[in-house]
């Protein structure tokens, strides 16, 4: 099968851990490279952000990254990149002219690349049109709920969700509680699949057999992601405070993620943490190591005792599943993703969000050497059995070809979106 990916603002190349290159950036690399492996052709659409970048990357055997012209050749974040989406599908759906080079189905991530696969399908339609699968691993009714004033997402984001609800023919979701929200977006059960992230089970792993762990020394905590406010790093800091308080052992917290580790100091975020830090009395138990190299993360993780994800919401969060192939337990929020990938008192521990009190009971439940390895190791089990690259890749396809199988219904398509120097919608095209 031949599958275009459109990723506008998460490239798989990206180094992760800046404000707009995470999650997104690991599941389209990683969903790509298992489809390569399994004898599809797939290539993955992303915006160009650097002048010197070639129009083609190689990222696997039959993957390639295609770096498209739209907007300025430079970082732009990504609640910005709307006004160029219009032009982003035509130099996409240009490439679709010719019958021999038009995929089979186009597959959007995110909202924005959901409106660039439509206006690219737009050229398919004088032949076979090309199905529009879309995965928005983020909505804006959830950001907006959490994040209020603070979103910045554009204005009209939510609206032209329930726009590709509707105009889509496929909708990938990756956890039951992101259908729950899609339900109020108007997707019917029939036009919605759930599957889920993977992790790469040959990369995590709990370490070589009869390997040494960790029973001596603080309890080792990691949280790992982007350092922004939503993933609530502060209330990690406030339990191990409370721990420290109740007279509970020693725990240290490593934060990994933010801009590269000679730039931390310039960050408005870990400045903040580490003020808190401070401020707690829990500042010579933190470190902030930065930016982390994707090949230097599994090495972290086993390097733990806990991972510590604790944000206010969570459209799926990969950092759980990596932990779990680790055989690491969780303290997770119970938000969005984690509802489905940590089971409670199994795999990991669940807490409400914002609630420092309930991280440190999960901190001093699992300073238990025992109980924390038997919760390890119940979480790689269920990550074999459920979340390999294999299993997602395998359900992926399966919706690909679902997506082929059923004729799209072909309504009018204006919608409320332009690129820069546009009218506010085009004129005729339908799917």
């Amino acid at each position: 099968m031949k599958i275009a990916m459109i990723s506008e603002h998460a490239s798989p190349l990206a180094t992760l851990g800046g404000a707009d290159a995470g999650g997104q950036n690991v599941h389209v690399a990683a969903l790509a490279r298992r489809l390569g492996a399994d004898g599809d052709h797939v290539d993955v659409y992303t915006r160009r952000d650097d002048p010197c970048l070639p129009g083609r990357v190689p990222l696997a055997d039959g993957v390639d990254v295609v770096h498209v012209d739209a907007g300025p050749p430079e970082p732009v974040p990504k609640d910005e990149l709307l006004p160029w989406m219009a032009t982003f599908g035509d130099e996409v759906g240009a490439r679709f002219t010719d019958p021999g080079t038009r995929p089979d189905v186009l597959h959007a991530h995110f909202w924005m690349s959901g409106l660039a696969a439509l206006r690219a399908a737009r050229w398919s339609l004088r032949h076979r049109p090309v199905p529009v699968v879309q995965t928005f691993h983020a909505l804006g009714s959830v950001k907006r709920r959490h994040q209020g004033d603070a979103d910045t997402s554009p204005a009209t984001r939510v609206a032209l969700e329930t726009t590709l609800c509707r105009d889509v023919d496929l909708v990938v979701a990756t956890c039951h509680d992101e259908v729950r929200e899609l339900h109020g977006l108007g997707l019917s059960d029939d036009r919605v699949r759930v599957v889920p992230c993977g992790v790469d089970l040959g990369r995590f792993t709990p370490g070589a057999p009869g390997e040494p762990r960790r029973d001596t020394g603080p309890l080792r905590v990691l949280s790992l992601g982007r350092l922004v406010e939503r993933k609530d790093v502060a209330t990690v800091l406030r339990a191990i405070a409370l721990v420290a308080a109740r007279g509970g052992p020693a725990v240290e917290l490593v934060a990994a993620g933010g801009p590269p580790a000679d730039r931390l100091d310039e960050d408005a975020e870990v400045v903040r943490l580490r003020t808190l830090a401070a401020e707690l009395g829990v500042g010579d138990r933190v470190r902030f190591l930065g930016a982390v190299a994707h090949d230097d993360v599994p090495a972290l993780v086993r390097d733990a005792d806990v991972v510590a994800c604790t944000p206010w919401y969570e459209p799926f969060g990969i950092v759980p599943l990596e932990a779990a192939a680790c055989g690491r337990p969780v303290v997770a929020t119970a938000v969005g993703g984690m509802l489905d990938t940590v089971v409670h008192e199994r795999t990991g521990l669940l807490v409400p969000p914002r609630d420092p009190g309930a991280v440190a009971d999960a901190l001093l439940r699992l300073a238990d050497g025992p109980f924390r390895r038997r919760m390890g190791a119940a979480a790689r089990v269920r990550a074999e059995h459920l979340y390999g690259w294999a299993a997602v890749a395998r359900q992926t396809a399966q919706a690909y070809a679902a997506a082929v199988r059923t004729p799209s219904v072909p309504h009018p398509y204006a919608p409320p979106w332009r690129a820069a120097g546009e009218p506010l919608a085009f004129a005729g095209g339908t799917r």
